[in-house]
């Protein structure tokens, strides 16, 4: 650690970050009342939140990268006992106007043995559904690998995959090895290590590249992907909590000290994200200037931030997100 990251663990105050809107095939034309943004060509099926090319947008680092900041006070932002030194987390909204791609990610092993840093283990938090909503999640009971083939091969792949239905308010784990899709009808809050790997086993003639033999390399025909029920504690809803990351509901009644935010099992400080599901939020502390939180906003906490206070200004949903690392013994 040089002597100016040294000084910026001191203090790092909390900031904002600028969303960036990507363009999928299978995305919506308006983002409206989600996001203040419509397609100008292709449709948005992405907003990432914590993406290394999205900007900071408020505070002495505005208008910089995520990937630079973090590059610069990496121990400031993750703290002493992190495992990496880059941004662990890309945190995203999902907008699927028709069906995605049947695909599948890397666990951190196979996508190091192609030239990745990491694989691809992520969650999905149901903001919004329709009564149709669903997704699929794996492969029906005794499902074989033959039976995958020739799916992919004469294109019934989708006989063999388990869909589950999803309303708002469900959070769906799905962890690397997963072979899975995002169907029409809901809107989704995806935490996922920062990776943008993906294979593709189908994807209905768009004629996007497909990814065959990876995919069935990777795949696993039973993993621990599955709906995951909350677990109510008296100062929060864990949603899920896994080797690579913890997503959470915060309550804050009127206002709430940012002393309280962490959990009993944060044993030292660490970065967290605060992403405004529903409502808008203010960030006030004598230390930085006041940060007002829109709605579906997100705000990076670093490790090394000074004390303030998270004010309820309306509606307020709260969703804390915070990066895990996993045991490699």
């Amino acid at each position: 650690m040089n002597g100016q990251e040294r000084l910026v663990f001191v203090a790092m105050a909390p900031f904002l970050i600028e969303p960036r809107f990507v363009e999928r095939v299978w995305g919506w034309k308006d983002l409206h009342p989600w996001f203040d943004r419509a397609a100008d060509k292709e449709p948005i099926g992405e907003v990432w939140l914590t993406g290394d090319e999205c900007a900071v947008a408020s505070g002495p680092q505005a208008g910089r990268l995520l990937e630079d900041v973090f590059r610069d006070a990496s121990t400031a932002l993750l703290g002493a006992g992190a495992a990496q030194d880059s941004s662990p987390l890309l945190i995203k909204v999902i907008f699927a106007r028709e069906k995605l791609s049947v695909q599948v990610h890397p666990d951190d092993r196979m996508a190091q043995k192609y030239g990745e840093p990491r694989g691809k283990t992520e969650c999905w938090y149901a903001l919004d559904a329709e009564p149709y909503a669903q997704v699929a999640l794996g492969f029906t009971q005794d499902t074989t690998t033959n039976e995958v083939k020739a799916g992919i091969a004469d294109g019934t792949l989708e006989r063999n995959l388990a869909m589950v239905p999803i309303r708002a308010g469900d959070l769906v784990y799905v962890d690397a090895g997963t072979v899975h899709a995002i169907w029409p009808g809901s809107v989704l809050l995806e935490t996922q290590q920062n990776s943008d790997v993906t294979y593709r086993l189908f994807d209905y003639g768009r004629g996007r590249e497909l990814h065959i033999e990876k995919s069935l390399e990777v795949m696993q025909l039973s993993t621990s992907a599955r709906k995951v029920p909350p677990t109510e504690l008296t100062d929060r809803t864990i949603l899920v909590e896994g080797d690579y990351f913890c997503v959470e509901r915060i309550p804050v009644e009127v206002s709430r000290p940012s002393t309280t935010l962490a959990g009993e099992r944060e044993k030292t400080p660490g970065l967290s994200y605060l992403f405004a599901a529903a409502g808008t939020a203010r960030l006030s502390s004598p230390s930085f200037e006041t940060i007002d939180l829109p709605t579906r906003g997100i705000v990076a906490v670093p490790a090394a931030s000074p004390v303030f206070a998270v004010q309820d200004m309306g509606g307020l949903d709260l969703i804390r997100i915070s990066p895990r690392w996993p045991n490699k013994a």
